[in-house]
């Protein structure tokens, strides 16, 4: 069963990253080419059983600013990575390779 990314807030991503081991969180902002373009793989990604582990989200940037500068946002798109409600690693990621690499290492 493919797993859906879920569409998050402030508010609920406090409470869903304690609720889940492992998060991945996208922060897109609507102008942004990159954000679109890594779109698809973000997806694909998100139904690949080797990550079926891991809660996929999706923020956007300028309407979550207490998360945003939690992870000292510096543009999009931005991800960033929780372990058992704890930042991991956080970044702008420009790639495909990069989003793999962030996955790979919260598993």
């Amino acid at each position: 069963m493919p797993m859906t990314i879920k569409e998050s807030n402030d508010d609920e991503l406090r409470q869903l990253i304690f609720e889940k081991e492992k998060v991945i969180v996208k922060f897109v902002d609507e102008a942004c080419a990159v954000c679109r373009q890594l779109a698809p793989c973000f997806t694909r990604f998100s139904s690949d059983p080797t990550y079926s582990d891991v809660t996929f989200v999706r923020m956007h940037a300028s309407e979550n600013p207490v998360s945003s500068q939690e992870v000292k946002l510096t543009g999009t798109p931005f991800f960033a990575t929780y372990r058992d409600g704890t930042l991991r690693e956080c970044g702008v990621v420009a790639t495909e390779e990069g989003i793999k690499a962030l996955l790979d290492q919260l598993r």
